[in-house]
């Protein structure tokens, strides 16, 4: 019989790496402090952990599923390569003037974000191609040699070319790739005609220049992972996970690295809508809180909602606007700077302030003892009492008490007041506040009400603030999984391979041409399967079809799902009776009399999903035993209770555990408030209850 495939998952994070084993069905896991100077260290170093565990040996490795920050934290630090633009003449700026929308409308003192290249990286050709494709200017090719010259001079690493309406022909695009890849061999080049082939110059042109100022980073960070692989032994295929949910080559994601992005919050939604479809769960909301960040995704039918454009380093309260377009598929989600490693200040008005800025792994929370003065959510948490200091990920850091009241006195109780177990409460309400604000928002933009959802916790520090942010939000049920403090990376090995292919061509609804639709979607479905086939030559295809559509003269569209047979047979009338379905349950009702446009075409092949098995449910419900016991503030009535302590492993299916309570494991803790119970289930996922709905 052959041997099952050995697949591992992996996920940089701002704070910790975390590395997931799959062996005959049985997983096992390690987290391990990212060393930023060179990520791959800590990614070795994990590997040798989870071998040791499993007794296997590296070369027993046969499928590597990868997901990093590295994309992100390089746009959000500015700390990616020499790039210059190249783009039409008299567009130069289009990157500096942004859509001219302001995101926040009455502060008088407002300050948008610079562009990720000044004036003086940025150039023009004298070209012009109009929206449809037609070329009104041809394009010398002196001109482009004589602006290698200027380009060789300025010793730029990388070239991002953007060209106005290059989405519609790409002629001009790829003949200044030509020269330049003959004038400048060894620097690398970017087409938004590749990475982005959509309307808006402004969304177009900031995720090429991404694209190419992170590429060089990114491509030499891949090629020494796979060489670090190579000289341990592994010699199997690295698989990168992406923004939209899927996974695609290695290859690809060097090429294309901004689509890397979102790729470890987009592994964490895989991971949550896993969990959904087991327990056939409609209405999910996604809670995953790291060292750094937390993420917040509403999840419907066991789907994780999608978008074409979001936002990378928003620099102003995390308001929509405020940060840099990407427009690449991803998961929609909302992200703030609230993790165990986020740090806390009392502000001018005497109000505690946390995040965006974290401690990360270097020199991390003041409790770790690797020099870090000022107090994070994990000093906050250490001294309220939920998390032990001789057991914190898995006994791997021993965590110093001492250090992180003294920074708590120190920093914020000075100021106002408190001792340090206030000063801890107060920090963690602020987070816990911020979360729950988040979540509000995010609902609400979505026409959603939270409290017909149930609540997927996972991530490092989500289990230890997932019953007090349920309280706050009104959500009577939390499921935390097995291995919930590496659930994004668990997430890369139940996500699909998948590539979505994305093209503007406006189409009028009244002059629709169904051969011209067809043939278009013909050609993004060859273009997405073809990258699908990459990385599986055999597996089975599955194609979903998109039109993003609108009533004539509006901004924005929405996307407008189509079935096979509707791109196989585009017709007028059918498409009209969808988007006005889908127009009337976001806004009430159609708008008659107005005339439909088709901005952008998408097509997403995909393998089929894993196959899950549906969780019973539970039999016969059993008191567990309590062993030990602890001190543990309750925010709720804000007071000290005493709760019970009872490993995760000791529970049996069935059992319940009344809060206050902790359920300790070696990379997480889950915290019972008072007002929940826990059950474990069949398949070890964590149920918390709230005993207010009967539990």
């Amino acid at each position: 019989m052959a041997q099952a495939l050995v697949r591992m998952g992996i996920d940089i994070g701002g704070t910790f790496t975390d590395v997931v084993a799959e062996v005959d069905g049985t997983p096992y896991s390690t987290k391990v402090l990212t060393t930023y100077g060179a990520p791959e260290d800590a990614i070795i170093e994990g590997i040798h952990r989870v071998c040791a565990q499993a007794g296997i040996a590296a070369g027993a490795i046969g499928q590597i599923i990868h997901g990093t920050t590295l994309a992100t934290n390089a746009l959000i630090e500015r700390r990616g390569a020499k790039t210059a633009l190249i783009t039409t003449e008299g567009f130069r700026d289009v990157i500096e003037m942004r859509t001219e929308s302001r995101f926040e409308q009455y502060d008088l003192n407002l300050k948008l974000p610079d562009p990720l290249l000044p004036r003086q990286r940025r150039y023009t050709l004298r070209e012009r191609i109009d929206a449809q494709g037609k070329v009104l200017i041809p394009l010398d090719r002196a001109e482009i040699e004589a602006l290698a010259d200027r380009l060789r001079a300025a010793e730029y690493e990388s070239i991002a070319i953007g060209l106005l309406h290059s989405y519609q022909n790409d002629a001009h695009e790829k003949m200044v790739r030509d020269v330049l890849e003959e004038k400048l061999p060894g620097v690398m080049v970017s087409l938004s005609c590749e990475v982005s082939p959509q309307m808006r110059e402004y969304e177009r042109f900031n995720t090429v220049v991404a694209n190419a100022y992170i590429k060089p980073l990114i491509k030499s960070y891949l090629g020494r992972l796979e060489a670090r692989l190579r000289d341990e032994g592994v010699q199997c295929p690295v698989f990168l996970m992406h923004s939209g949910g899927g996974i695609i080559a290695l290859e690809s994601a060097a090429d294309f690295p901004v689509r890397l992005v979102e790729s470890g919050p987009a592994g964490g939604a895989v991971f949550a809508a896993n969990i959904a479809a087991r327990y056939g769960l409609s209405h999910v909301l996604s809670f995953d809180m790291g060292g750094t960040t937390a993420k917040i995704c509403l999840i419907r039918n066991q789907t994780p909602k999608t978008a074409r454009v979001f936002e990378v380093a928003r620099s102003y309260r995390f308001k929509k606007g405020s940060g840099m377009p990407i427009s690449i598929p991803v998961i929609d989600m909302v992200e703030i700077g609230a993790g165990g490693g986020s740090l806390a200040s009392v502000d001018s008005m005497r109000q505690i302030r946390v995040g965006p800025e974290s401690a990360g792994s270097e020199p991390g929370p003041a409790c770790y003892g690797r020099g870090g003065a000022r107090p994070a959510v994990t000093d906050a948490d250490l001294v309220l009492g939920r998390l032990d200091p001789g057991n914190f990920a898995g006994g791997s850091i021993t965590l110093h008490p001492d250090q992180s009241e003294a920074a708590l006195a120190r920093d914020i109780g000075e100021t106002l007041d408190m001792d340090a177990q206030g000063a801890a409460f107060g920090l963690s309400e602020v987070v816990d506040e911020n979360m729950a604000n988040a979540a509000r928002v995010h609902a609400v933009e979505n026409g959603e009400d939270l409290a017909d959802y149930t609540m997927i916790a996972f991530g490092g520090a989500a289990p230890l603030h997932a019953g007090r942010l349920c309280e706050k939000l009104g959500v009577k049920r939390a499921l935390v999984p097995p291995g919930a403090g590496v659930g994004s990376a668990i997430g890369f090995l139940r996500a699909p391979f998948s590539f979505e292919a994305n093209r503007s061509v406006y189409t009028r609804l009244s002059d629709l041409d169904p051969d011209a639709v067809r043939a278009l979607l013909g050609e993004l479905e060859e273009e997405a399967t073809k990258f699908v086939r990459s990385c599986d030559a055999q597996a089975p295809i599955n194609c979903d079809y998109k039109a993003y559509m609108r009533y004539t003269g509006q901004g924005w569209e929405i996307p407008v799902p189509l079935s096979p047979e509707d791109a196989a047979s585009p017709d007028e009338k059918r498409f009209q009776e969808l988007f006005e379905a889908d127009y009337t349950t976001l806004f009430g009702r159609p708008v008659a009399g107005l005339d439909i446009e088709i901005t952008v075409w998408s097509v997403n092949a995909t393998t089929p999903p894993q196959p899950v098995t549906p969780v019973a449910a539970p039999g016969r419900i059993t008191e567990a035993e309590v062993g030990a016991t602890r001190a543990l503030f309750d925010p709720a009535r804000g007071e000290v209770a005493k709760a019970a302590v009872v490993e995760r492993k000791a529970l049996d299916t069935g059992q319940r555990l009344t809060g206050p309570a902790a359920i300790t494991e070696d990379e997480t803790t889950i915290i019972v408030p008072s007002s929940f119970c826990a059950l474990r289930r069949a398949d070890g996922c964590i149920e918390l209850l709230s005993q207010e709905a009967g539990a």
